[in-house]
C-alpha cells in the first residue's frame, strides 16, 4: 500500500516563549511532512529523541486527530476510515509490551481479531487459521501453547510482529522493534522484517542505528526537530554530516566486503556533551 503525507504538522498546546516578546506560542512538533512512501518497502526512520518520530506514528495511526495537513494510504485519507477500516490496513507494534496475566502464544496473536468481533467476541475458525499461519510465517509455531512472559525478548517480538500480520493489515509501523534485544535476537527480527517487505507489506520502523539501515531498510527517513532532514536510499542519505546533525558524534562511514555493506564508525572520542559534532553542522 502506498502512504502519501501532505503538509503534515501537529502541535501540543504551547510553551512560553523566553525573551522580550514573551508569550504563549505554539509547541510545534511536526512541520510541514511530505512524503511519499512506496509499496512494499521497508522504511528506517532516524532521528534523535524528542525529533518527532513516534508522535509522526501516533499521526498515522490517528492516535492524535488535531493535526493538520492529510495522511492517505492508496489515495483514501485515514480520517475517512472507521476504526475497523483502518485496523485492517495499517498495524502497530509497540516499543515495549509487557502482559500480567500468562497468555499464550497464540492467544496474544489472536487478539489482532479484537477489531473484527470486539473484546469478549469469539474469533472465527478463519481468524484462528490466520494466527497459525501468522506463527508459522515468522517462525515460531511451536510456541504457540507456550506462556508469551516465559519466552525470550526476541520470540516476543516475533509474536507481536506475528499478530500484526494476523490483523491482516498490508502495513506495519514499528517502534524501535530491536531497542531491548541483543545482537542475535536483533538480526533475527530485522531479518524476518526485511522478508516481510519482501513478500509485499509496507513497514516503517524507527531505529537510532544507522548500521540497521545500511544492511536492510529500502528507504531512510531522518527527521530532527520535526522536519524531514532526508529520505531516499540509505548510501545516498546516510553521510557523515547527516549522523552529526542528527545524533552529535563525529562518525566515519566505512565500506566493507567490496562496499557491499557499509558501517559507522566513531572517528574521535565521544564528546559526552553531544555540541561539537552538531555545532559544525551548517
Amino acid at each position: 500500500m502506498s502512504i502519501k503525507i501532505k503538509d503534515l504538522s501537529f502541535s501540543y498546546g504551547t510553551r512560553r516563549c523566553a525573551g522580550a516578546g514573551r508569550g504563549q506560542v505554539p509547541y510545534d512538533v511536526l512541520r510541514h511532512i511530505d512524503l511519499d512512501l512506496p509499496d512494499g518497502c521497508l522504511v528506517n526512520v532516524l532521528g534523535p529523541n524528542g525529533a518527532g518520530k513516534s508522535t509522526l506514528f501516533r499521526c498515522m495511526l490517528c492516535l492524535e486527530d488535531g493535526y493538520t495537513g492529510s495522511i492517505a494510504i492508496d489515495g483514501r485519507d485515514l480520517r475517512q476510515m472507521s476504526v475497523r477500516e483502518r485496523a485492517r490496513t495499517i498495524a502497530y507494534i509497540p516499543q515495549t509490551h509487557e502482559s500480567v496475566y500468562d497468555y499464550s502464544v497464540l492467544d496474544v496473536v489472536l487478539m489482532s481479531a479484537a477489531s473484527q468481533t470486539g473484546a469478549f467476541g469469539v474469533p472465527r475458525a478463519d481468524q484462528v487459521k490466520r494466527a497459525w499461519e501468522a506463527l508459522e510465517r515468522v517462525g515460531i509455531a511451536r510456541l504457540a501453547h507456550r506462556p508469551a512472559t516465559r519466552i525470550s525478548g526476541g520470540e516476543q517480538q516475533l509474536v507481536l510482529i506475528a499478530r500484526a500480520l494476523a490483523q491482516n493489515a498490508r502495513t506495519i509501523i514499528m517502534d524501535e522493534p530491536t531497542s531491548a534485544l541483543d545482537y542475535g535476537n536483533t538480526m533475527r527480527v530485522l531479518g524476518c522484517v526485511r522478508q516481510l517487505a519482501r513478500e509485499g507489506l509496507s513497514i516503517i520502523q524507527s531505529t537510532h542505528q544507522p548500521d540497521q539501515a545500511f544492511l536492510f531498510a529500502d528507504k531512510v527517513l531522518a527527521i530532527n526537530k520535526g522536519r524531514v532532514r532526508a529520505f531516499g536510499d540509505p548510501r545516498d542519505v546516510i553521510t557523515e554530516e547527516l549522523v552529526a546533525e542528527l545524533y552529535g558524534v563525529d562518525v566515519s562511514i566505512c565500506s566493507l566486503f567490496g562496499d557491499r555493506m557499509r558501517v559507522c564508525v566513531p572517528s574521535q572520542e565521544i564528546d559526552v556533551t553531544g555540541q561539537d559534532a552538531r555545532s559544525r553542522v551548517k
